[in-house]
């Protein structure tokens, strides 16, 4: 009983965070500090929430490229230093190994200060990520949608590697989240084919996307995955019309 009552507060200390990031990621001019990380206090609660969420628990930071308030990523520094990912070759210690370089990564980025991690530099040596090699197209869309955290622009890991080779797999994993309403499965692969090139065209990516939001958007989760896959649109038609003005002032 007493492991069910921890399991729904960390439930909701997530749903928490998570809300916290889609208000940053909302408002776009946020300072940097993800609101409330910093103040929910530094039990092991509200470490064990960041941890969970991963390194998007500072992805306004990483998107918006304006430094986390201290006390964010004093906290975030900490999950990672508390909880280590766990051993073995399953799936799940594979997505718990990634996930955890992912936030030693985003360290990295944030050029936080301090001493190593886990006795390596952040972003150290990467997890082994064989487990998605062969794997069949919903085995790895799954296994990527646990890991939209890398789905940001600039990361150059295996995994993102893999993934660049598979956007077909990736957009017909997207349907069957949908088909099957797995919406945060939908929405982090989603979010993956933002970044991938290759996506088909009649995938009609932005229309399904938007069908996720009307359906499981009320869970913050899911509500991040979208709200981070639009961002990661405007970032790239931005930049698309920015490389086409800069050709014509060229020509």
């Amino acid at each position: 009983m007493e492991q069910s009552s921890t399991s729904t507060r960390l439930t909701g200390a997530v749903q928490d965070l998570a809300s916290e990031v889609v208000s940053a990621l909302r408002s776009g001019d946020h300072p940097g500090a993800v609101r409330g990380v910093g103040t929910t206090g530094a039990d092991e609660l509200a470490l064990a929430a960041v941890r969970v969420l991963g390194a998007d628990a500072l992805l306004p930071s990483i998107l918006f490229r304006r430094p986390p308030d201290p006390a964010d990523l004093a906290l975030f520094q900490r999950a990672v230093l508390v909880f280590p990912p766990g051993a073995g070759g399953s799936p799940a210690s594979m997505a718990s190994a990634w996930s955890h370089w992912a936030m030693r990564r985003t360290l990295l980025r944030l050029g936080a200060s301090g001493a190593p991690l886990d006795g390596a530099p952040a972003g150290g040596t990467e997890p082994d990520a064989r487990g998605l090699e062969g794997a069949t197209w919903q085995s790895f869309t799954h296994q990527l949608a646990l890991l939209a955290a890398l789905a940001v622009p600039g990361t150059d890991c295996a995994v993102a590697r893999l993934a660049k080779q598979r956007p077909v797999d990736v957009a017909r994993g997207f349907v069957r989240a949908v088909r099957r309403r797995d919406w945060l499965q939908a929405a982090g692969a989603g979010r993956w084919l933002m970044v991938l090139d290759g996506v088909p065209e009649t995938l009609g990516l932005d229309t399904g996307l938007e069908f996720v939001a009307q359906m499981g958007g009320d869970d913050p989760r899911v509500a991040l995955q979208l709200h981070a896959a639009q961002t990661l649109r405007f970032m790239t038609d931005t930049a698309g019309t920015a490389g086409t003005a800069g050709a014509g002032a060229l020509a």
